[in-house]
């Protein structure tokens, strides 16, 4: 797995790739204004050749910009929908513009009208914005809910039946949060889990589906429903649920983006959790680990 984090751009949208690289990125993910406005300040050419500079100049094999917390693809009201819809859209402008690989969203909340009028709405959602932006190389990457509310998309079969109702398959994908995993319902912390849960994976929605994770523990039980992110190894997943991650030949070119709680501006707990899941990965495993410059899977 290509392990990386989640990095702030107050610095300047072209200096958040060598900050990630400082505290031991492979894969960066980013905001590209901020996740409380619905749309937010134009992105010079200078910024965004700055960002692509900074990500070959680097070496980073993957890259992710991360959507705003406003939208919401699943809403029954009008207005909502039709604004988060033009969110979306302008997300997509800027995350090509910069040059990421993925955009990652929360497909939303039906809000009392039923999972399945929610996913309808998704996928027409999902389906206006690609028709718009024909050219985009970015992939839209639903990240999983941890069943909390009314928000769809916390099982594998809710998100392969939105995949299914785009009309350019290759234009989606999926981001796995592992805290909202296990939050769900979903444990992996022993092989035998692990095992069940990559199995089901499978069969209800395809691991090709998966192009991205967020690599969170949970402070909170499973099934508990609550997304309450903890750094690794400090919450109820616990390391040996990362370990089986990690090992897992079939993510060996998949970005893991952290997500972990930060006590400041230096990244110390990045680092910390970095260092920690690299020591879970099995000698044999890391001799193998792809040329920092190899093409991510898009």
């Amino acid at each position: 797995m290509w392990l990386g984090a989640h990095i702030g751009i107050a610095e300047g949208l072209g200096d958040a790739p060598r900050q990630g690289r400082a505290i031991g990125c492979d894969a960066i993910q980013i905001f590209s204004k901020s996740p409380k406005m619905w749309a937010g300040p134009p992105i010079s050419d200078e910024s965004a050749a700055a960002f692509r500079a900074g990500v070959a100049a680097v070496g980073l094999k993957a890259t992710a910009v991360h959507h705003g917390y406003l939208v919401n693809l699943a809403s029954p009201k009008k207005a909502m929908l039709g604004r988060s819809r033009k969110a979306l859209l302008d997300e997509v402008e800027r995350a090509t513009k910069v040059g990421v690989d993925g955009l990652i969203l929360h497909p939303g909340a039906h809000m009392g009208e039923g999972t399945d009028a929610g996913l309808a709405r998704i996928v027409a959602s999902l389906n206006w914005v690609i028709e718009k932006t024909p050219e985009s190389p970015v992939r839209l990457l639903l990240e999983n809910a941890a069943g909390q509310g009314t928000a769809t998309c916390s099982t594998f079969p809710e998100l392969r039946t939105t995949l299914d109702g785009v009309s350019t398959r290759a234009r989606v994908g999926v981001t796995l949060d592992t805290c909202h995993l296990f939050a769900a319902g979903n444990d992996f912390r022993t092989p035998e889990a692990y095992g069940a849960l990559m199995d089901r994976l499978e069969a209800e929605l395809g691991a090709k589906e998966v192009r991205a994770f967020h690599l969170n523990d949970a402070k909170a039980d499973l099934g508990s429903h609550l997304d309450r992110h903890e750094n690794i190894g400090k919450g109820q997943i616990g390391v040996d649920g990362f370990r089986n991650l990690v090992n897992d030949p079939r993510w060996a070119t998949t970005p893991g983006y952290l997500e972990t709680p930060l006590a400041g501006e230096d990244y110390a707990e990045y680092i910390a959790d970095l260092a920690t899941l690299r020591g879970l990965i099995a000698p044999a495993q890391a001799a193998e680990s792809p040329h920092p410059h190899s093409t991510p899977r898009r």
